[in-house]
């Protein structure tokens, strides 16, 4: 948690020795809610039971050239939501299953300094509202990982409302898992590992059929080469899985039907071998509505 507050703590520095240059900060908040319900009647034939299902979903933006030589990007997501379902037979309501979390926040700062390439560093913070992987002990805002990268960066698209950047760099990682139940001694403790290699990041993003569809895609690559735990898992089946590359890609179509109206298709591809041996897939579609605060 230490080095979470070191990066808020750094990111609101600049933020306010920032406010002393010329020129506006870029700011943007878009925020959509999707509902998401039936209910029927007991005498209903059938054997249909009421469900309701909801998500919120934002996405924050503040970036600004704080110096002729140095520029800052932040961003912010949050989703979460719910579904609810009541039992066929006896029509009570069960408790709510999670069916969207998520926390990630990052920030970059890029200096500009002329050349074919920017030196970067940047820092980011994965973690979720609630984890409901226990279901003896529901935990908040667990578990976390956090990732300080460097290196270089390069602008490949830069037009008012259409940009693509990539990076490429060293990353450290740092896994924070609270509360894990060890099953030999019945005994909660707190579980850290970390890791580091290189990462490759591409951030993407396009308007697209006159301004009406955007288009986000966000790819990261990392490639570990050194793990704390790795001699814990000598002699054991996953004892290289921590070896193979990390892949998140994220892709965001959003739609405005009218200005408070809007249609949202996100999909994710994940590969982790430590997790699961196979590539992982979500992708949510949601009708909702929506508001830009900025």
């Amino acid at each position: 948690m230490r080095v979470l507050f070191v990066v808020m703590a750094t990111t609101l520095a600049v933020v306010v020795a920032s406010s002393v240059f010329a020129g506006p900060w870029a700011l943007s908040v878009d925020a959509n809610l999707t509902l998401t319900q039936n209910a029927y009647s007991d005498n209903w034939a059938g054997g249909e039971a009421g469900a309701l299902s909801w998500t919120f979903n934002s996405n924050s933006l503040a970036e600004k050239q704080l110096h002729p030589k140095l520029h800052t990007k932040n961003t912010l997501k949050l989703f979460f939501g719910q579904t609810h379902s009541q039992d066929r037979e006896t029509k009570i309501w069960a408790k709510p299953v999670k069916s969207s979390d998520l926390v990630d926040f990052e920030t970059v700062w890029r200096f500009t300094l002329g050349g074919f390439v920017d030196p970067f560093g940047s820092g980011r913070v994965e973690t979720q509202f609630l984890d409901a992987s226990d279901p003896a002990k529901e935990r908040m805002f667990n578990p976390v990982t956090f990732t300080e990268s460097f290196g270089v960066a390069k602008v490949l698209i830069k037009q008012e409302k259409r940009e693509w950047t990539t990076r490429l760099g060293g990353g450290l990682r740092q896994h924070l898992n609270k509360e894990v139940l060890d099953i030999l001694t019945n005994k909660r403790q707190t579980v850290t590992s970390n890791d580091g290699g290189l990462l490759f990041v591409s951030d993407f993003h396009t308007p697209m059929a006159r301004e009406r569809i955007t288009f986000t895609s966000k790819l990261s690559l990392f490639q570990a080469l050194f793990y704390s735990e790795a001699d814990k898992l000598k002699g054991q089946v996953n004892e290289d899985y921590w070896k193979s590359l990390d892949v998140n890609w994220e892709n965001t179509f959003t739609a405005s039907i009218s200005k408070f109206l809007m249609v949202n298709l996100y999909v994710q591809l994940l590969y982790d071998r430590e997790i699961a041996r196979g590539g992982r897939f979500k992708q949510t579609l949601s009708l909702g509505l929506t508001y830009k605060l900025i």
